[in-house]
């Protein structure tokens, strides 16, 4: 099969932009958590404040979820995404100037991590919807690899010249994410117009629960949505990074950026591999033993006292997630319809946000009642847990074979479909 990732990238001018801002987007926000998780903890030595700035940042996620689906659907998707990667460098200004002026607080960092999350939670359904209105549904999986490889090739690079940069000082690593921003907003907006029909309808109670009830009516898409929740949710290890690269790695700043970036490296790899070598059969199987070895992996870094074998289970943990993730990515989004997208991507974005900064916090708890080795190691059990269960609540999804097996109605005719 050729490959045709660089088909992409070359002449399909619309998806070069997006995967352009893609990178500069997940380089400002990695930049960006590097900073904020080092610079809170050193103002408060408080474990349980590496959680708490997790939940905030997921609050706004749970409390705009229906409306960010259905401004998704409702508005030009290219500027509702240039217009919160603005916000976002407002943010970074905000820090860029405390830090210069030395009046970054702790109050100061959760009120700009609550900004941070409520721009995400509205950028993240919307540029989820985007993609496949720019790209053939053909070449749909490949891009949804390929939109991965540039956010885990931003991983990578992003997270480790962070901690070299504030090494030098905060400024040093807020001041460039204003400039990263910016690039990624003025890509946006250099996207075509949207050729589908926008959702003009009023944002009634109705309208913003069809992509719950959507859902709930889909057994398989429900299922790996959920999967992806509870897996993550107790089986990341994320926010205690910090503690791993200060206590028990014994490494400084630069080691954090190189632990975040470990992941990355693995998901990077395997994405480029899925973008050439697509996976069109046993997608279930493959799912699900993707997650089973992103808890394997959890484990042997929450028992890890080797700085260099914590980087490569960590390349483990990071190439399973990008399994999952591509996966479950590619065929929600072909089996929902266009005028559905933002409202489904929104629940999904809810879950997603959950598994990570809901779980920041649950790993931040954990740690503080348990010690931290404890928590990762039981979190890693957790999620190999949950995969087993999922299995059986979930069979068709564990025998489901292809990304796309049936085209679906229309999301009029899927309305009344409510599932008690």
């Amino acid at each position: 099969m050729p490959d045709t990732t660089p088909l992409l990238l070359r002449h399909h001018r619309p998806f070069l932009s997006f995967w352009l801002a893609r990178i500069f987007t997940a380089s400002g926000f990695q930049m960006l958590s590097v900073a904020i998780g080092w610079n809170l903890y050193q103002l408060t030595g408080n474990v349980l404040d590496l959680g708490l700035v997790g939940l905030v940042q997921f609050a706004p996620r749970l409390l705009f979820m229906l409306h960010t689906g259905h401004v998704a659907d409702r508005y030009d998707r290219r500027w509702v995404s240039a217009l919160c990667q603005a916000l976002q460098a407002l943010i970074a200004l905000s820090l860029a100037i405390g830090g210069a002026t030395d009046h970054v607080s702790r109050e100061m960092i959760f009120i700009l991590a609550f900004l941070l999350g409520a721009s995400r939670a509205f950028e993240m359904p919307t540029t989820q919807a985007l993609l496949p209105s720019i790209v053939p549904t053909a070449l749909f999986p490949r891009a949804v690899a390929a939109a991965q490889s540039a956010q885990q090739l931003a991983t990578i690079v992003a997270p480790a010249v962070g901690g070299l940069l504030y090494a030098l000082g905060s400024v040093w690593v807020y001041g460039p994410t204003v400039a990263l921003y910016v690039i990624a907003c003025l890509l946006m907006l250099n996207l075509p117009a949207r050729q589908t029909t926008l959702n003009k309808g009023k944002a009634t109670l109705d309208s913003l629960l069809a992509g719950i009830r959507f859902i709930r009516s889909r057994p398989d898409i429900l299922g790996a949505i959920s999967l992806d929740l509870f897996a993550v949710l107790l089986g990341g290890a994320t926010a205690l990074l910090p503690v791993f690269a200060k206590d028990i790695l014994l490494t400084g700043a630069w080691g954090l950026g190189l632990l975040r970036s470990a992941p990355a490296v693995g998901a990077l790899l395997m994405s480029l591999w899925l973008a050439r070598f697509p996976v069109e059969r046993k997608v279930g199987r493959t799912m699900f033993s993707a997650v089973g070895i992103f808890g394997v992996a959890t484990i042997a870094f929450g028992l890890s006292t080797s700085f260099w074998f914590s980087l490569a289970v960590l390349m483990v943990l990071g190439a399973a997630d990008m399994i999952s993730m591509v996966i479950r990515g590619s065929f929600v989004q072909l089996e929902t319809p266009d005028e559905m997208r933002g409202r489904v991507s929104a629940v999904n974005g809810l879950f997603i946000g959950a598994s990570n900064q809901l779980g920041e916090f649950e790993s931040g708890l954990t740690a503080h009642w348990f010690g931290t080795v404890p928590a990762v190691v039981l979190g890693g059990i957790g999620t190999l847990a949950i995969t087993g269960t999922w299995m059986k609540l979930f069979p068709t999804l564990a025998r489901r074979d292809h990304m796309h097996e049936a085209p679906h109605p229309s999301a009029e005719a899927t309305e009344p479909a409510r599932v008690a």
